[in-house]
C-alpha cells in the first residue's frame, strides 16, 4: 500500500510534537527546583489559577466556549469534569511535592507504571479480557515494585499515587469525551476558587510568596500556567497527525528523563535494589508494548488506543 507524501509529512509533523512535550513533560522537574523555596501545595495553587487564566484566554481567542457551556448545562458531564479536576490537582500536588523533596526517581517510576495501571483499570471497570503477555507484564511490574517497597521498608506512595491518580484522570478523560483545551480550562475553573482563596490568605497574612520572593521567582510562578499547557498542546497537535502505536512507544520518553535527572543532576540515591526493580518494571513495558502493538501476539479486547491518556504533570 502506497502512502502519500502528505501523509508522511502529517506523520512526520505529528511525532515531532509528540516528542517535543513528552520532552517537555520529562524536563518538568528542572522547574519545579527553581521553585523549592516555595511549599508544594502553593505551587499547586498557583499553577491551578494560572493555568486556568491562561486556558480561559485560549478558548476565548479561538471560540471554544460553546463546548465548555454544553458540558455546563449537562450535569453527569459536569460532575466527572469536578472529580478530573481534583484527581488531576492530586496528581500535580504529588509531582511537585517529590521533585522538591528529593523523590525524582520514585516519581519517574510511577509514569512508567501508569501504563499497566490504566490496564488494570480497564480489566476492572470496563471489563476487557487480558491476554498471556499482558498479564506477564503486570506480574513483572508488580514484582518491580514490591521489590522497592522491600527495599524501602514502605510503600513507594508517591510513585503509586501518580500512577493510580494520572490513570484515573485517563479514565475519567475517556469518559468525557472533550477536547484538551475546553477540558482543561473547565478542570481548572473548579478548582480554582479554592486556589484562589489559598493564595489570597497566604498573602493576606503576609507569608504568600508574591510578597516575599524575588522577581523572578514570582515570574516562574506566573509561568507555571504556560509550562502546563504548552506540552498539552503540541501533545493535542501529536495525538491527531501520528499513530496511537508511535504514542504508545514515545510517551516513555518523560519518565526515562525524569529518571536521568534524578540520577545524574540531583543526585539522588539509586541503589541495586533500585535497578533491579527498574529492570523489571523496563521488561514489563517491553512486553508490554510489543504486545500491545501486535508483535507479541495474543487474543485481547484491549486496543492501543486505551493506554494513551492525555498527560497532564
Amino acid at each position: 500500500m502506497k502512502v502519500s507524501i502528505g501523509n508522511a509529512n502529517q506523520n512526520t509533523a505529528g511525532i515531532f510534537y509528540a516528542l517535543s512535550a513528552y520532552v517537555l513533560w520529562g524536563m518538568l522537574p528542572l522547574y519545579w527546583k527553581l521553585l523549592e523555596d516555595v511549599t508544594a501545595i502553593e505551587i499547586l495553587a498557583h499553577r491551578i489559577l494560572w493555568s486556568f487564566v491562561l486556558m480561559s484566554l485560549v478558548v476565548f481567542f479561538t471560540g471554544g466556549w460553546k463546548s465548555i457551556v454544553v458540558a455546563l448545562v449537562d450535569k453527569k458531564k459536569l460532575l466527572l469534569i469536578f472529580l478530573c479536576g481534583f484527581v488531576v490537582s492530586l496528581n500535580w500536588f504529588t509531582y511537585i511535592y517529590a521533585v522538591n523533596s528529593g523523590f525524582v526517581i520514585e516519581a519517574s517510576m510511577g509514569y512508567y507504571i501508569n501504563p499497566l495501571v490504566v490496564v488494570l483499570l480497564g480489566v476492572t471497570v470496563f471489563r476487557e479480557k487480558l491476554g498471556r503477555w499482558q498479564l506477564a507484564a503486570l506480574s513483572l511490574a508488580a514484582l518491580g515494585v514490591l521489590i522497592i517497597a522491600v527495599q524501602y521498608g514502605r510503600i513507594p506512595w508517591i510513585a503509586i499515587l501518580l500512577a493510580g491518580s494520572f490513570a484515573a484522570y485517563g479514565l475519567i478523560k475517556k469518559i468525557v469525551h472533550m477536547n484538551p483545551v475546553s477540558g482543561l480550562t473547565l478542570e481548572t475553573f473548579i478548582v480554582m476558587p479554592f486556589a484562589l482563596l489559598f493564595i489570597v490568605n497566604l498573602e493576606t497574612a503576609g507569608t504568600g510568596a508574591l510578597g516575599t520572593v524575588p522577581i523572578p521567582t514570582k515570574l516562574i510562578l506566573v509561568g507555571a500556567g504556560l509550562i502546563t499547557a504548552t506540552p498539552l498542546f503540541l501533545f493535542a497537535r501529536g495525538i491527531e497527525r501520528t499513530t496511537f502505536s508511535m504514542i504508545g512507544f514515545l510517551q516513555y520518553i518523560a519518565p526515562t528523563i525524569t529518571l536521568f535527572l534524578g540520577v545524574f543532576i540531583f543526585t539522588e540515591h539509586f541503589s541495586l535494589p533500585h535497578l533491579v526493580s527498574f529492570c523489571f518494571i523496563w521488561i514489563a513495558l517491553i512486553i508490554f508494548t510489543l504486545a500491545n502493538v501486535g508483535i507479541l501476539k495474543e487474543q485481547s479486547n484491549i486496543k492501543t488506543k486505551d493506554f494513551v491518556s492525555h498527560k497532564e504533570a
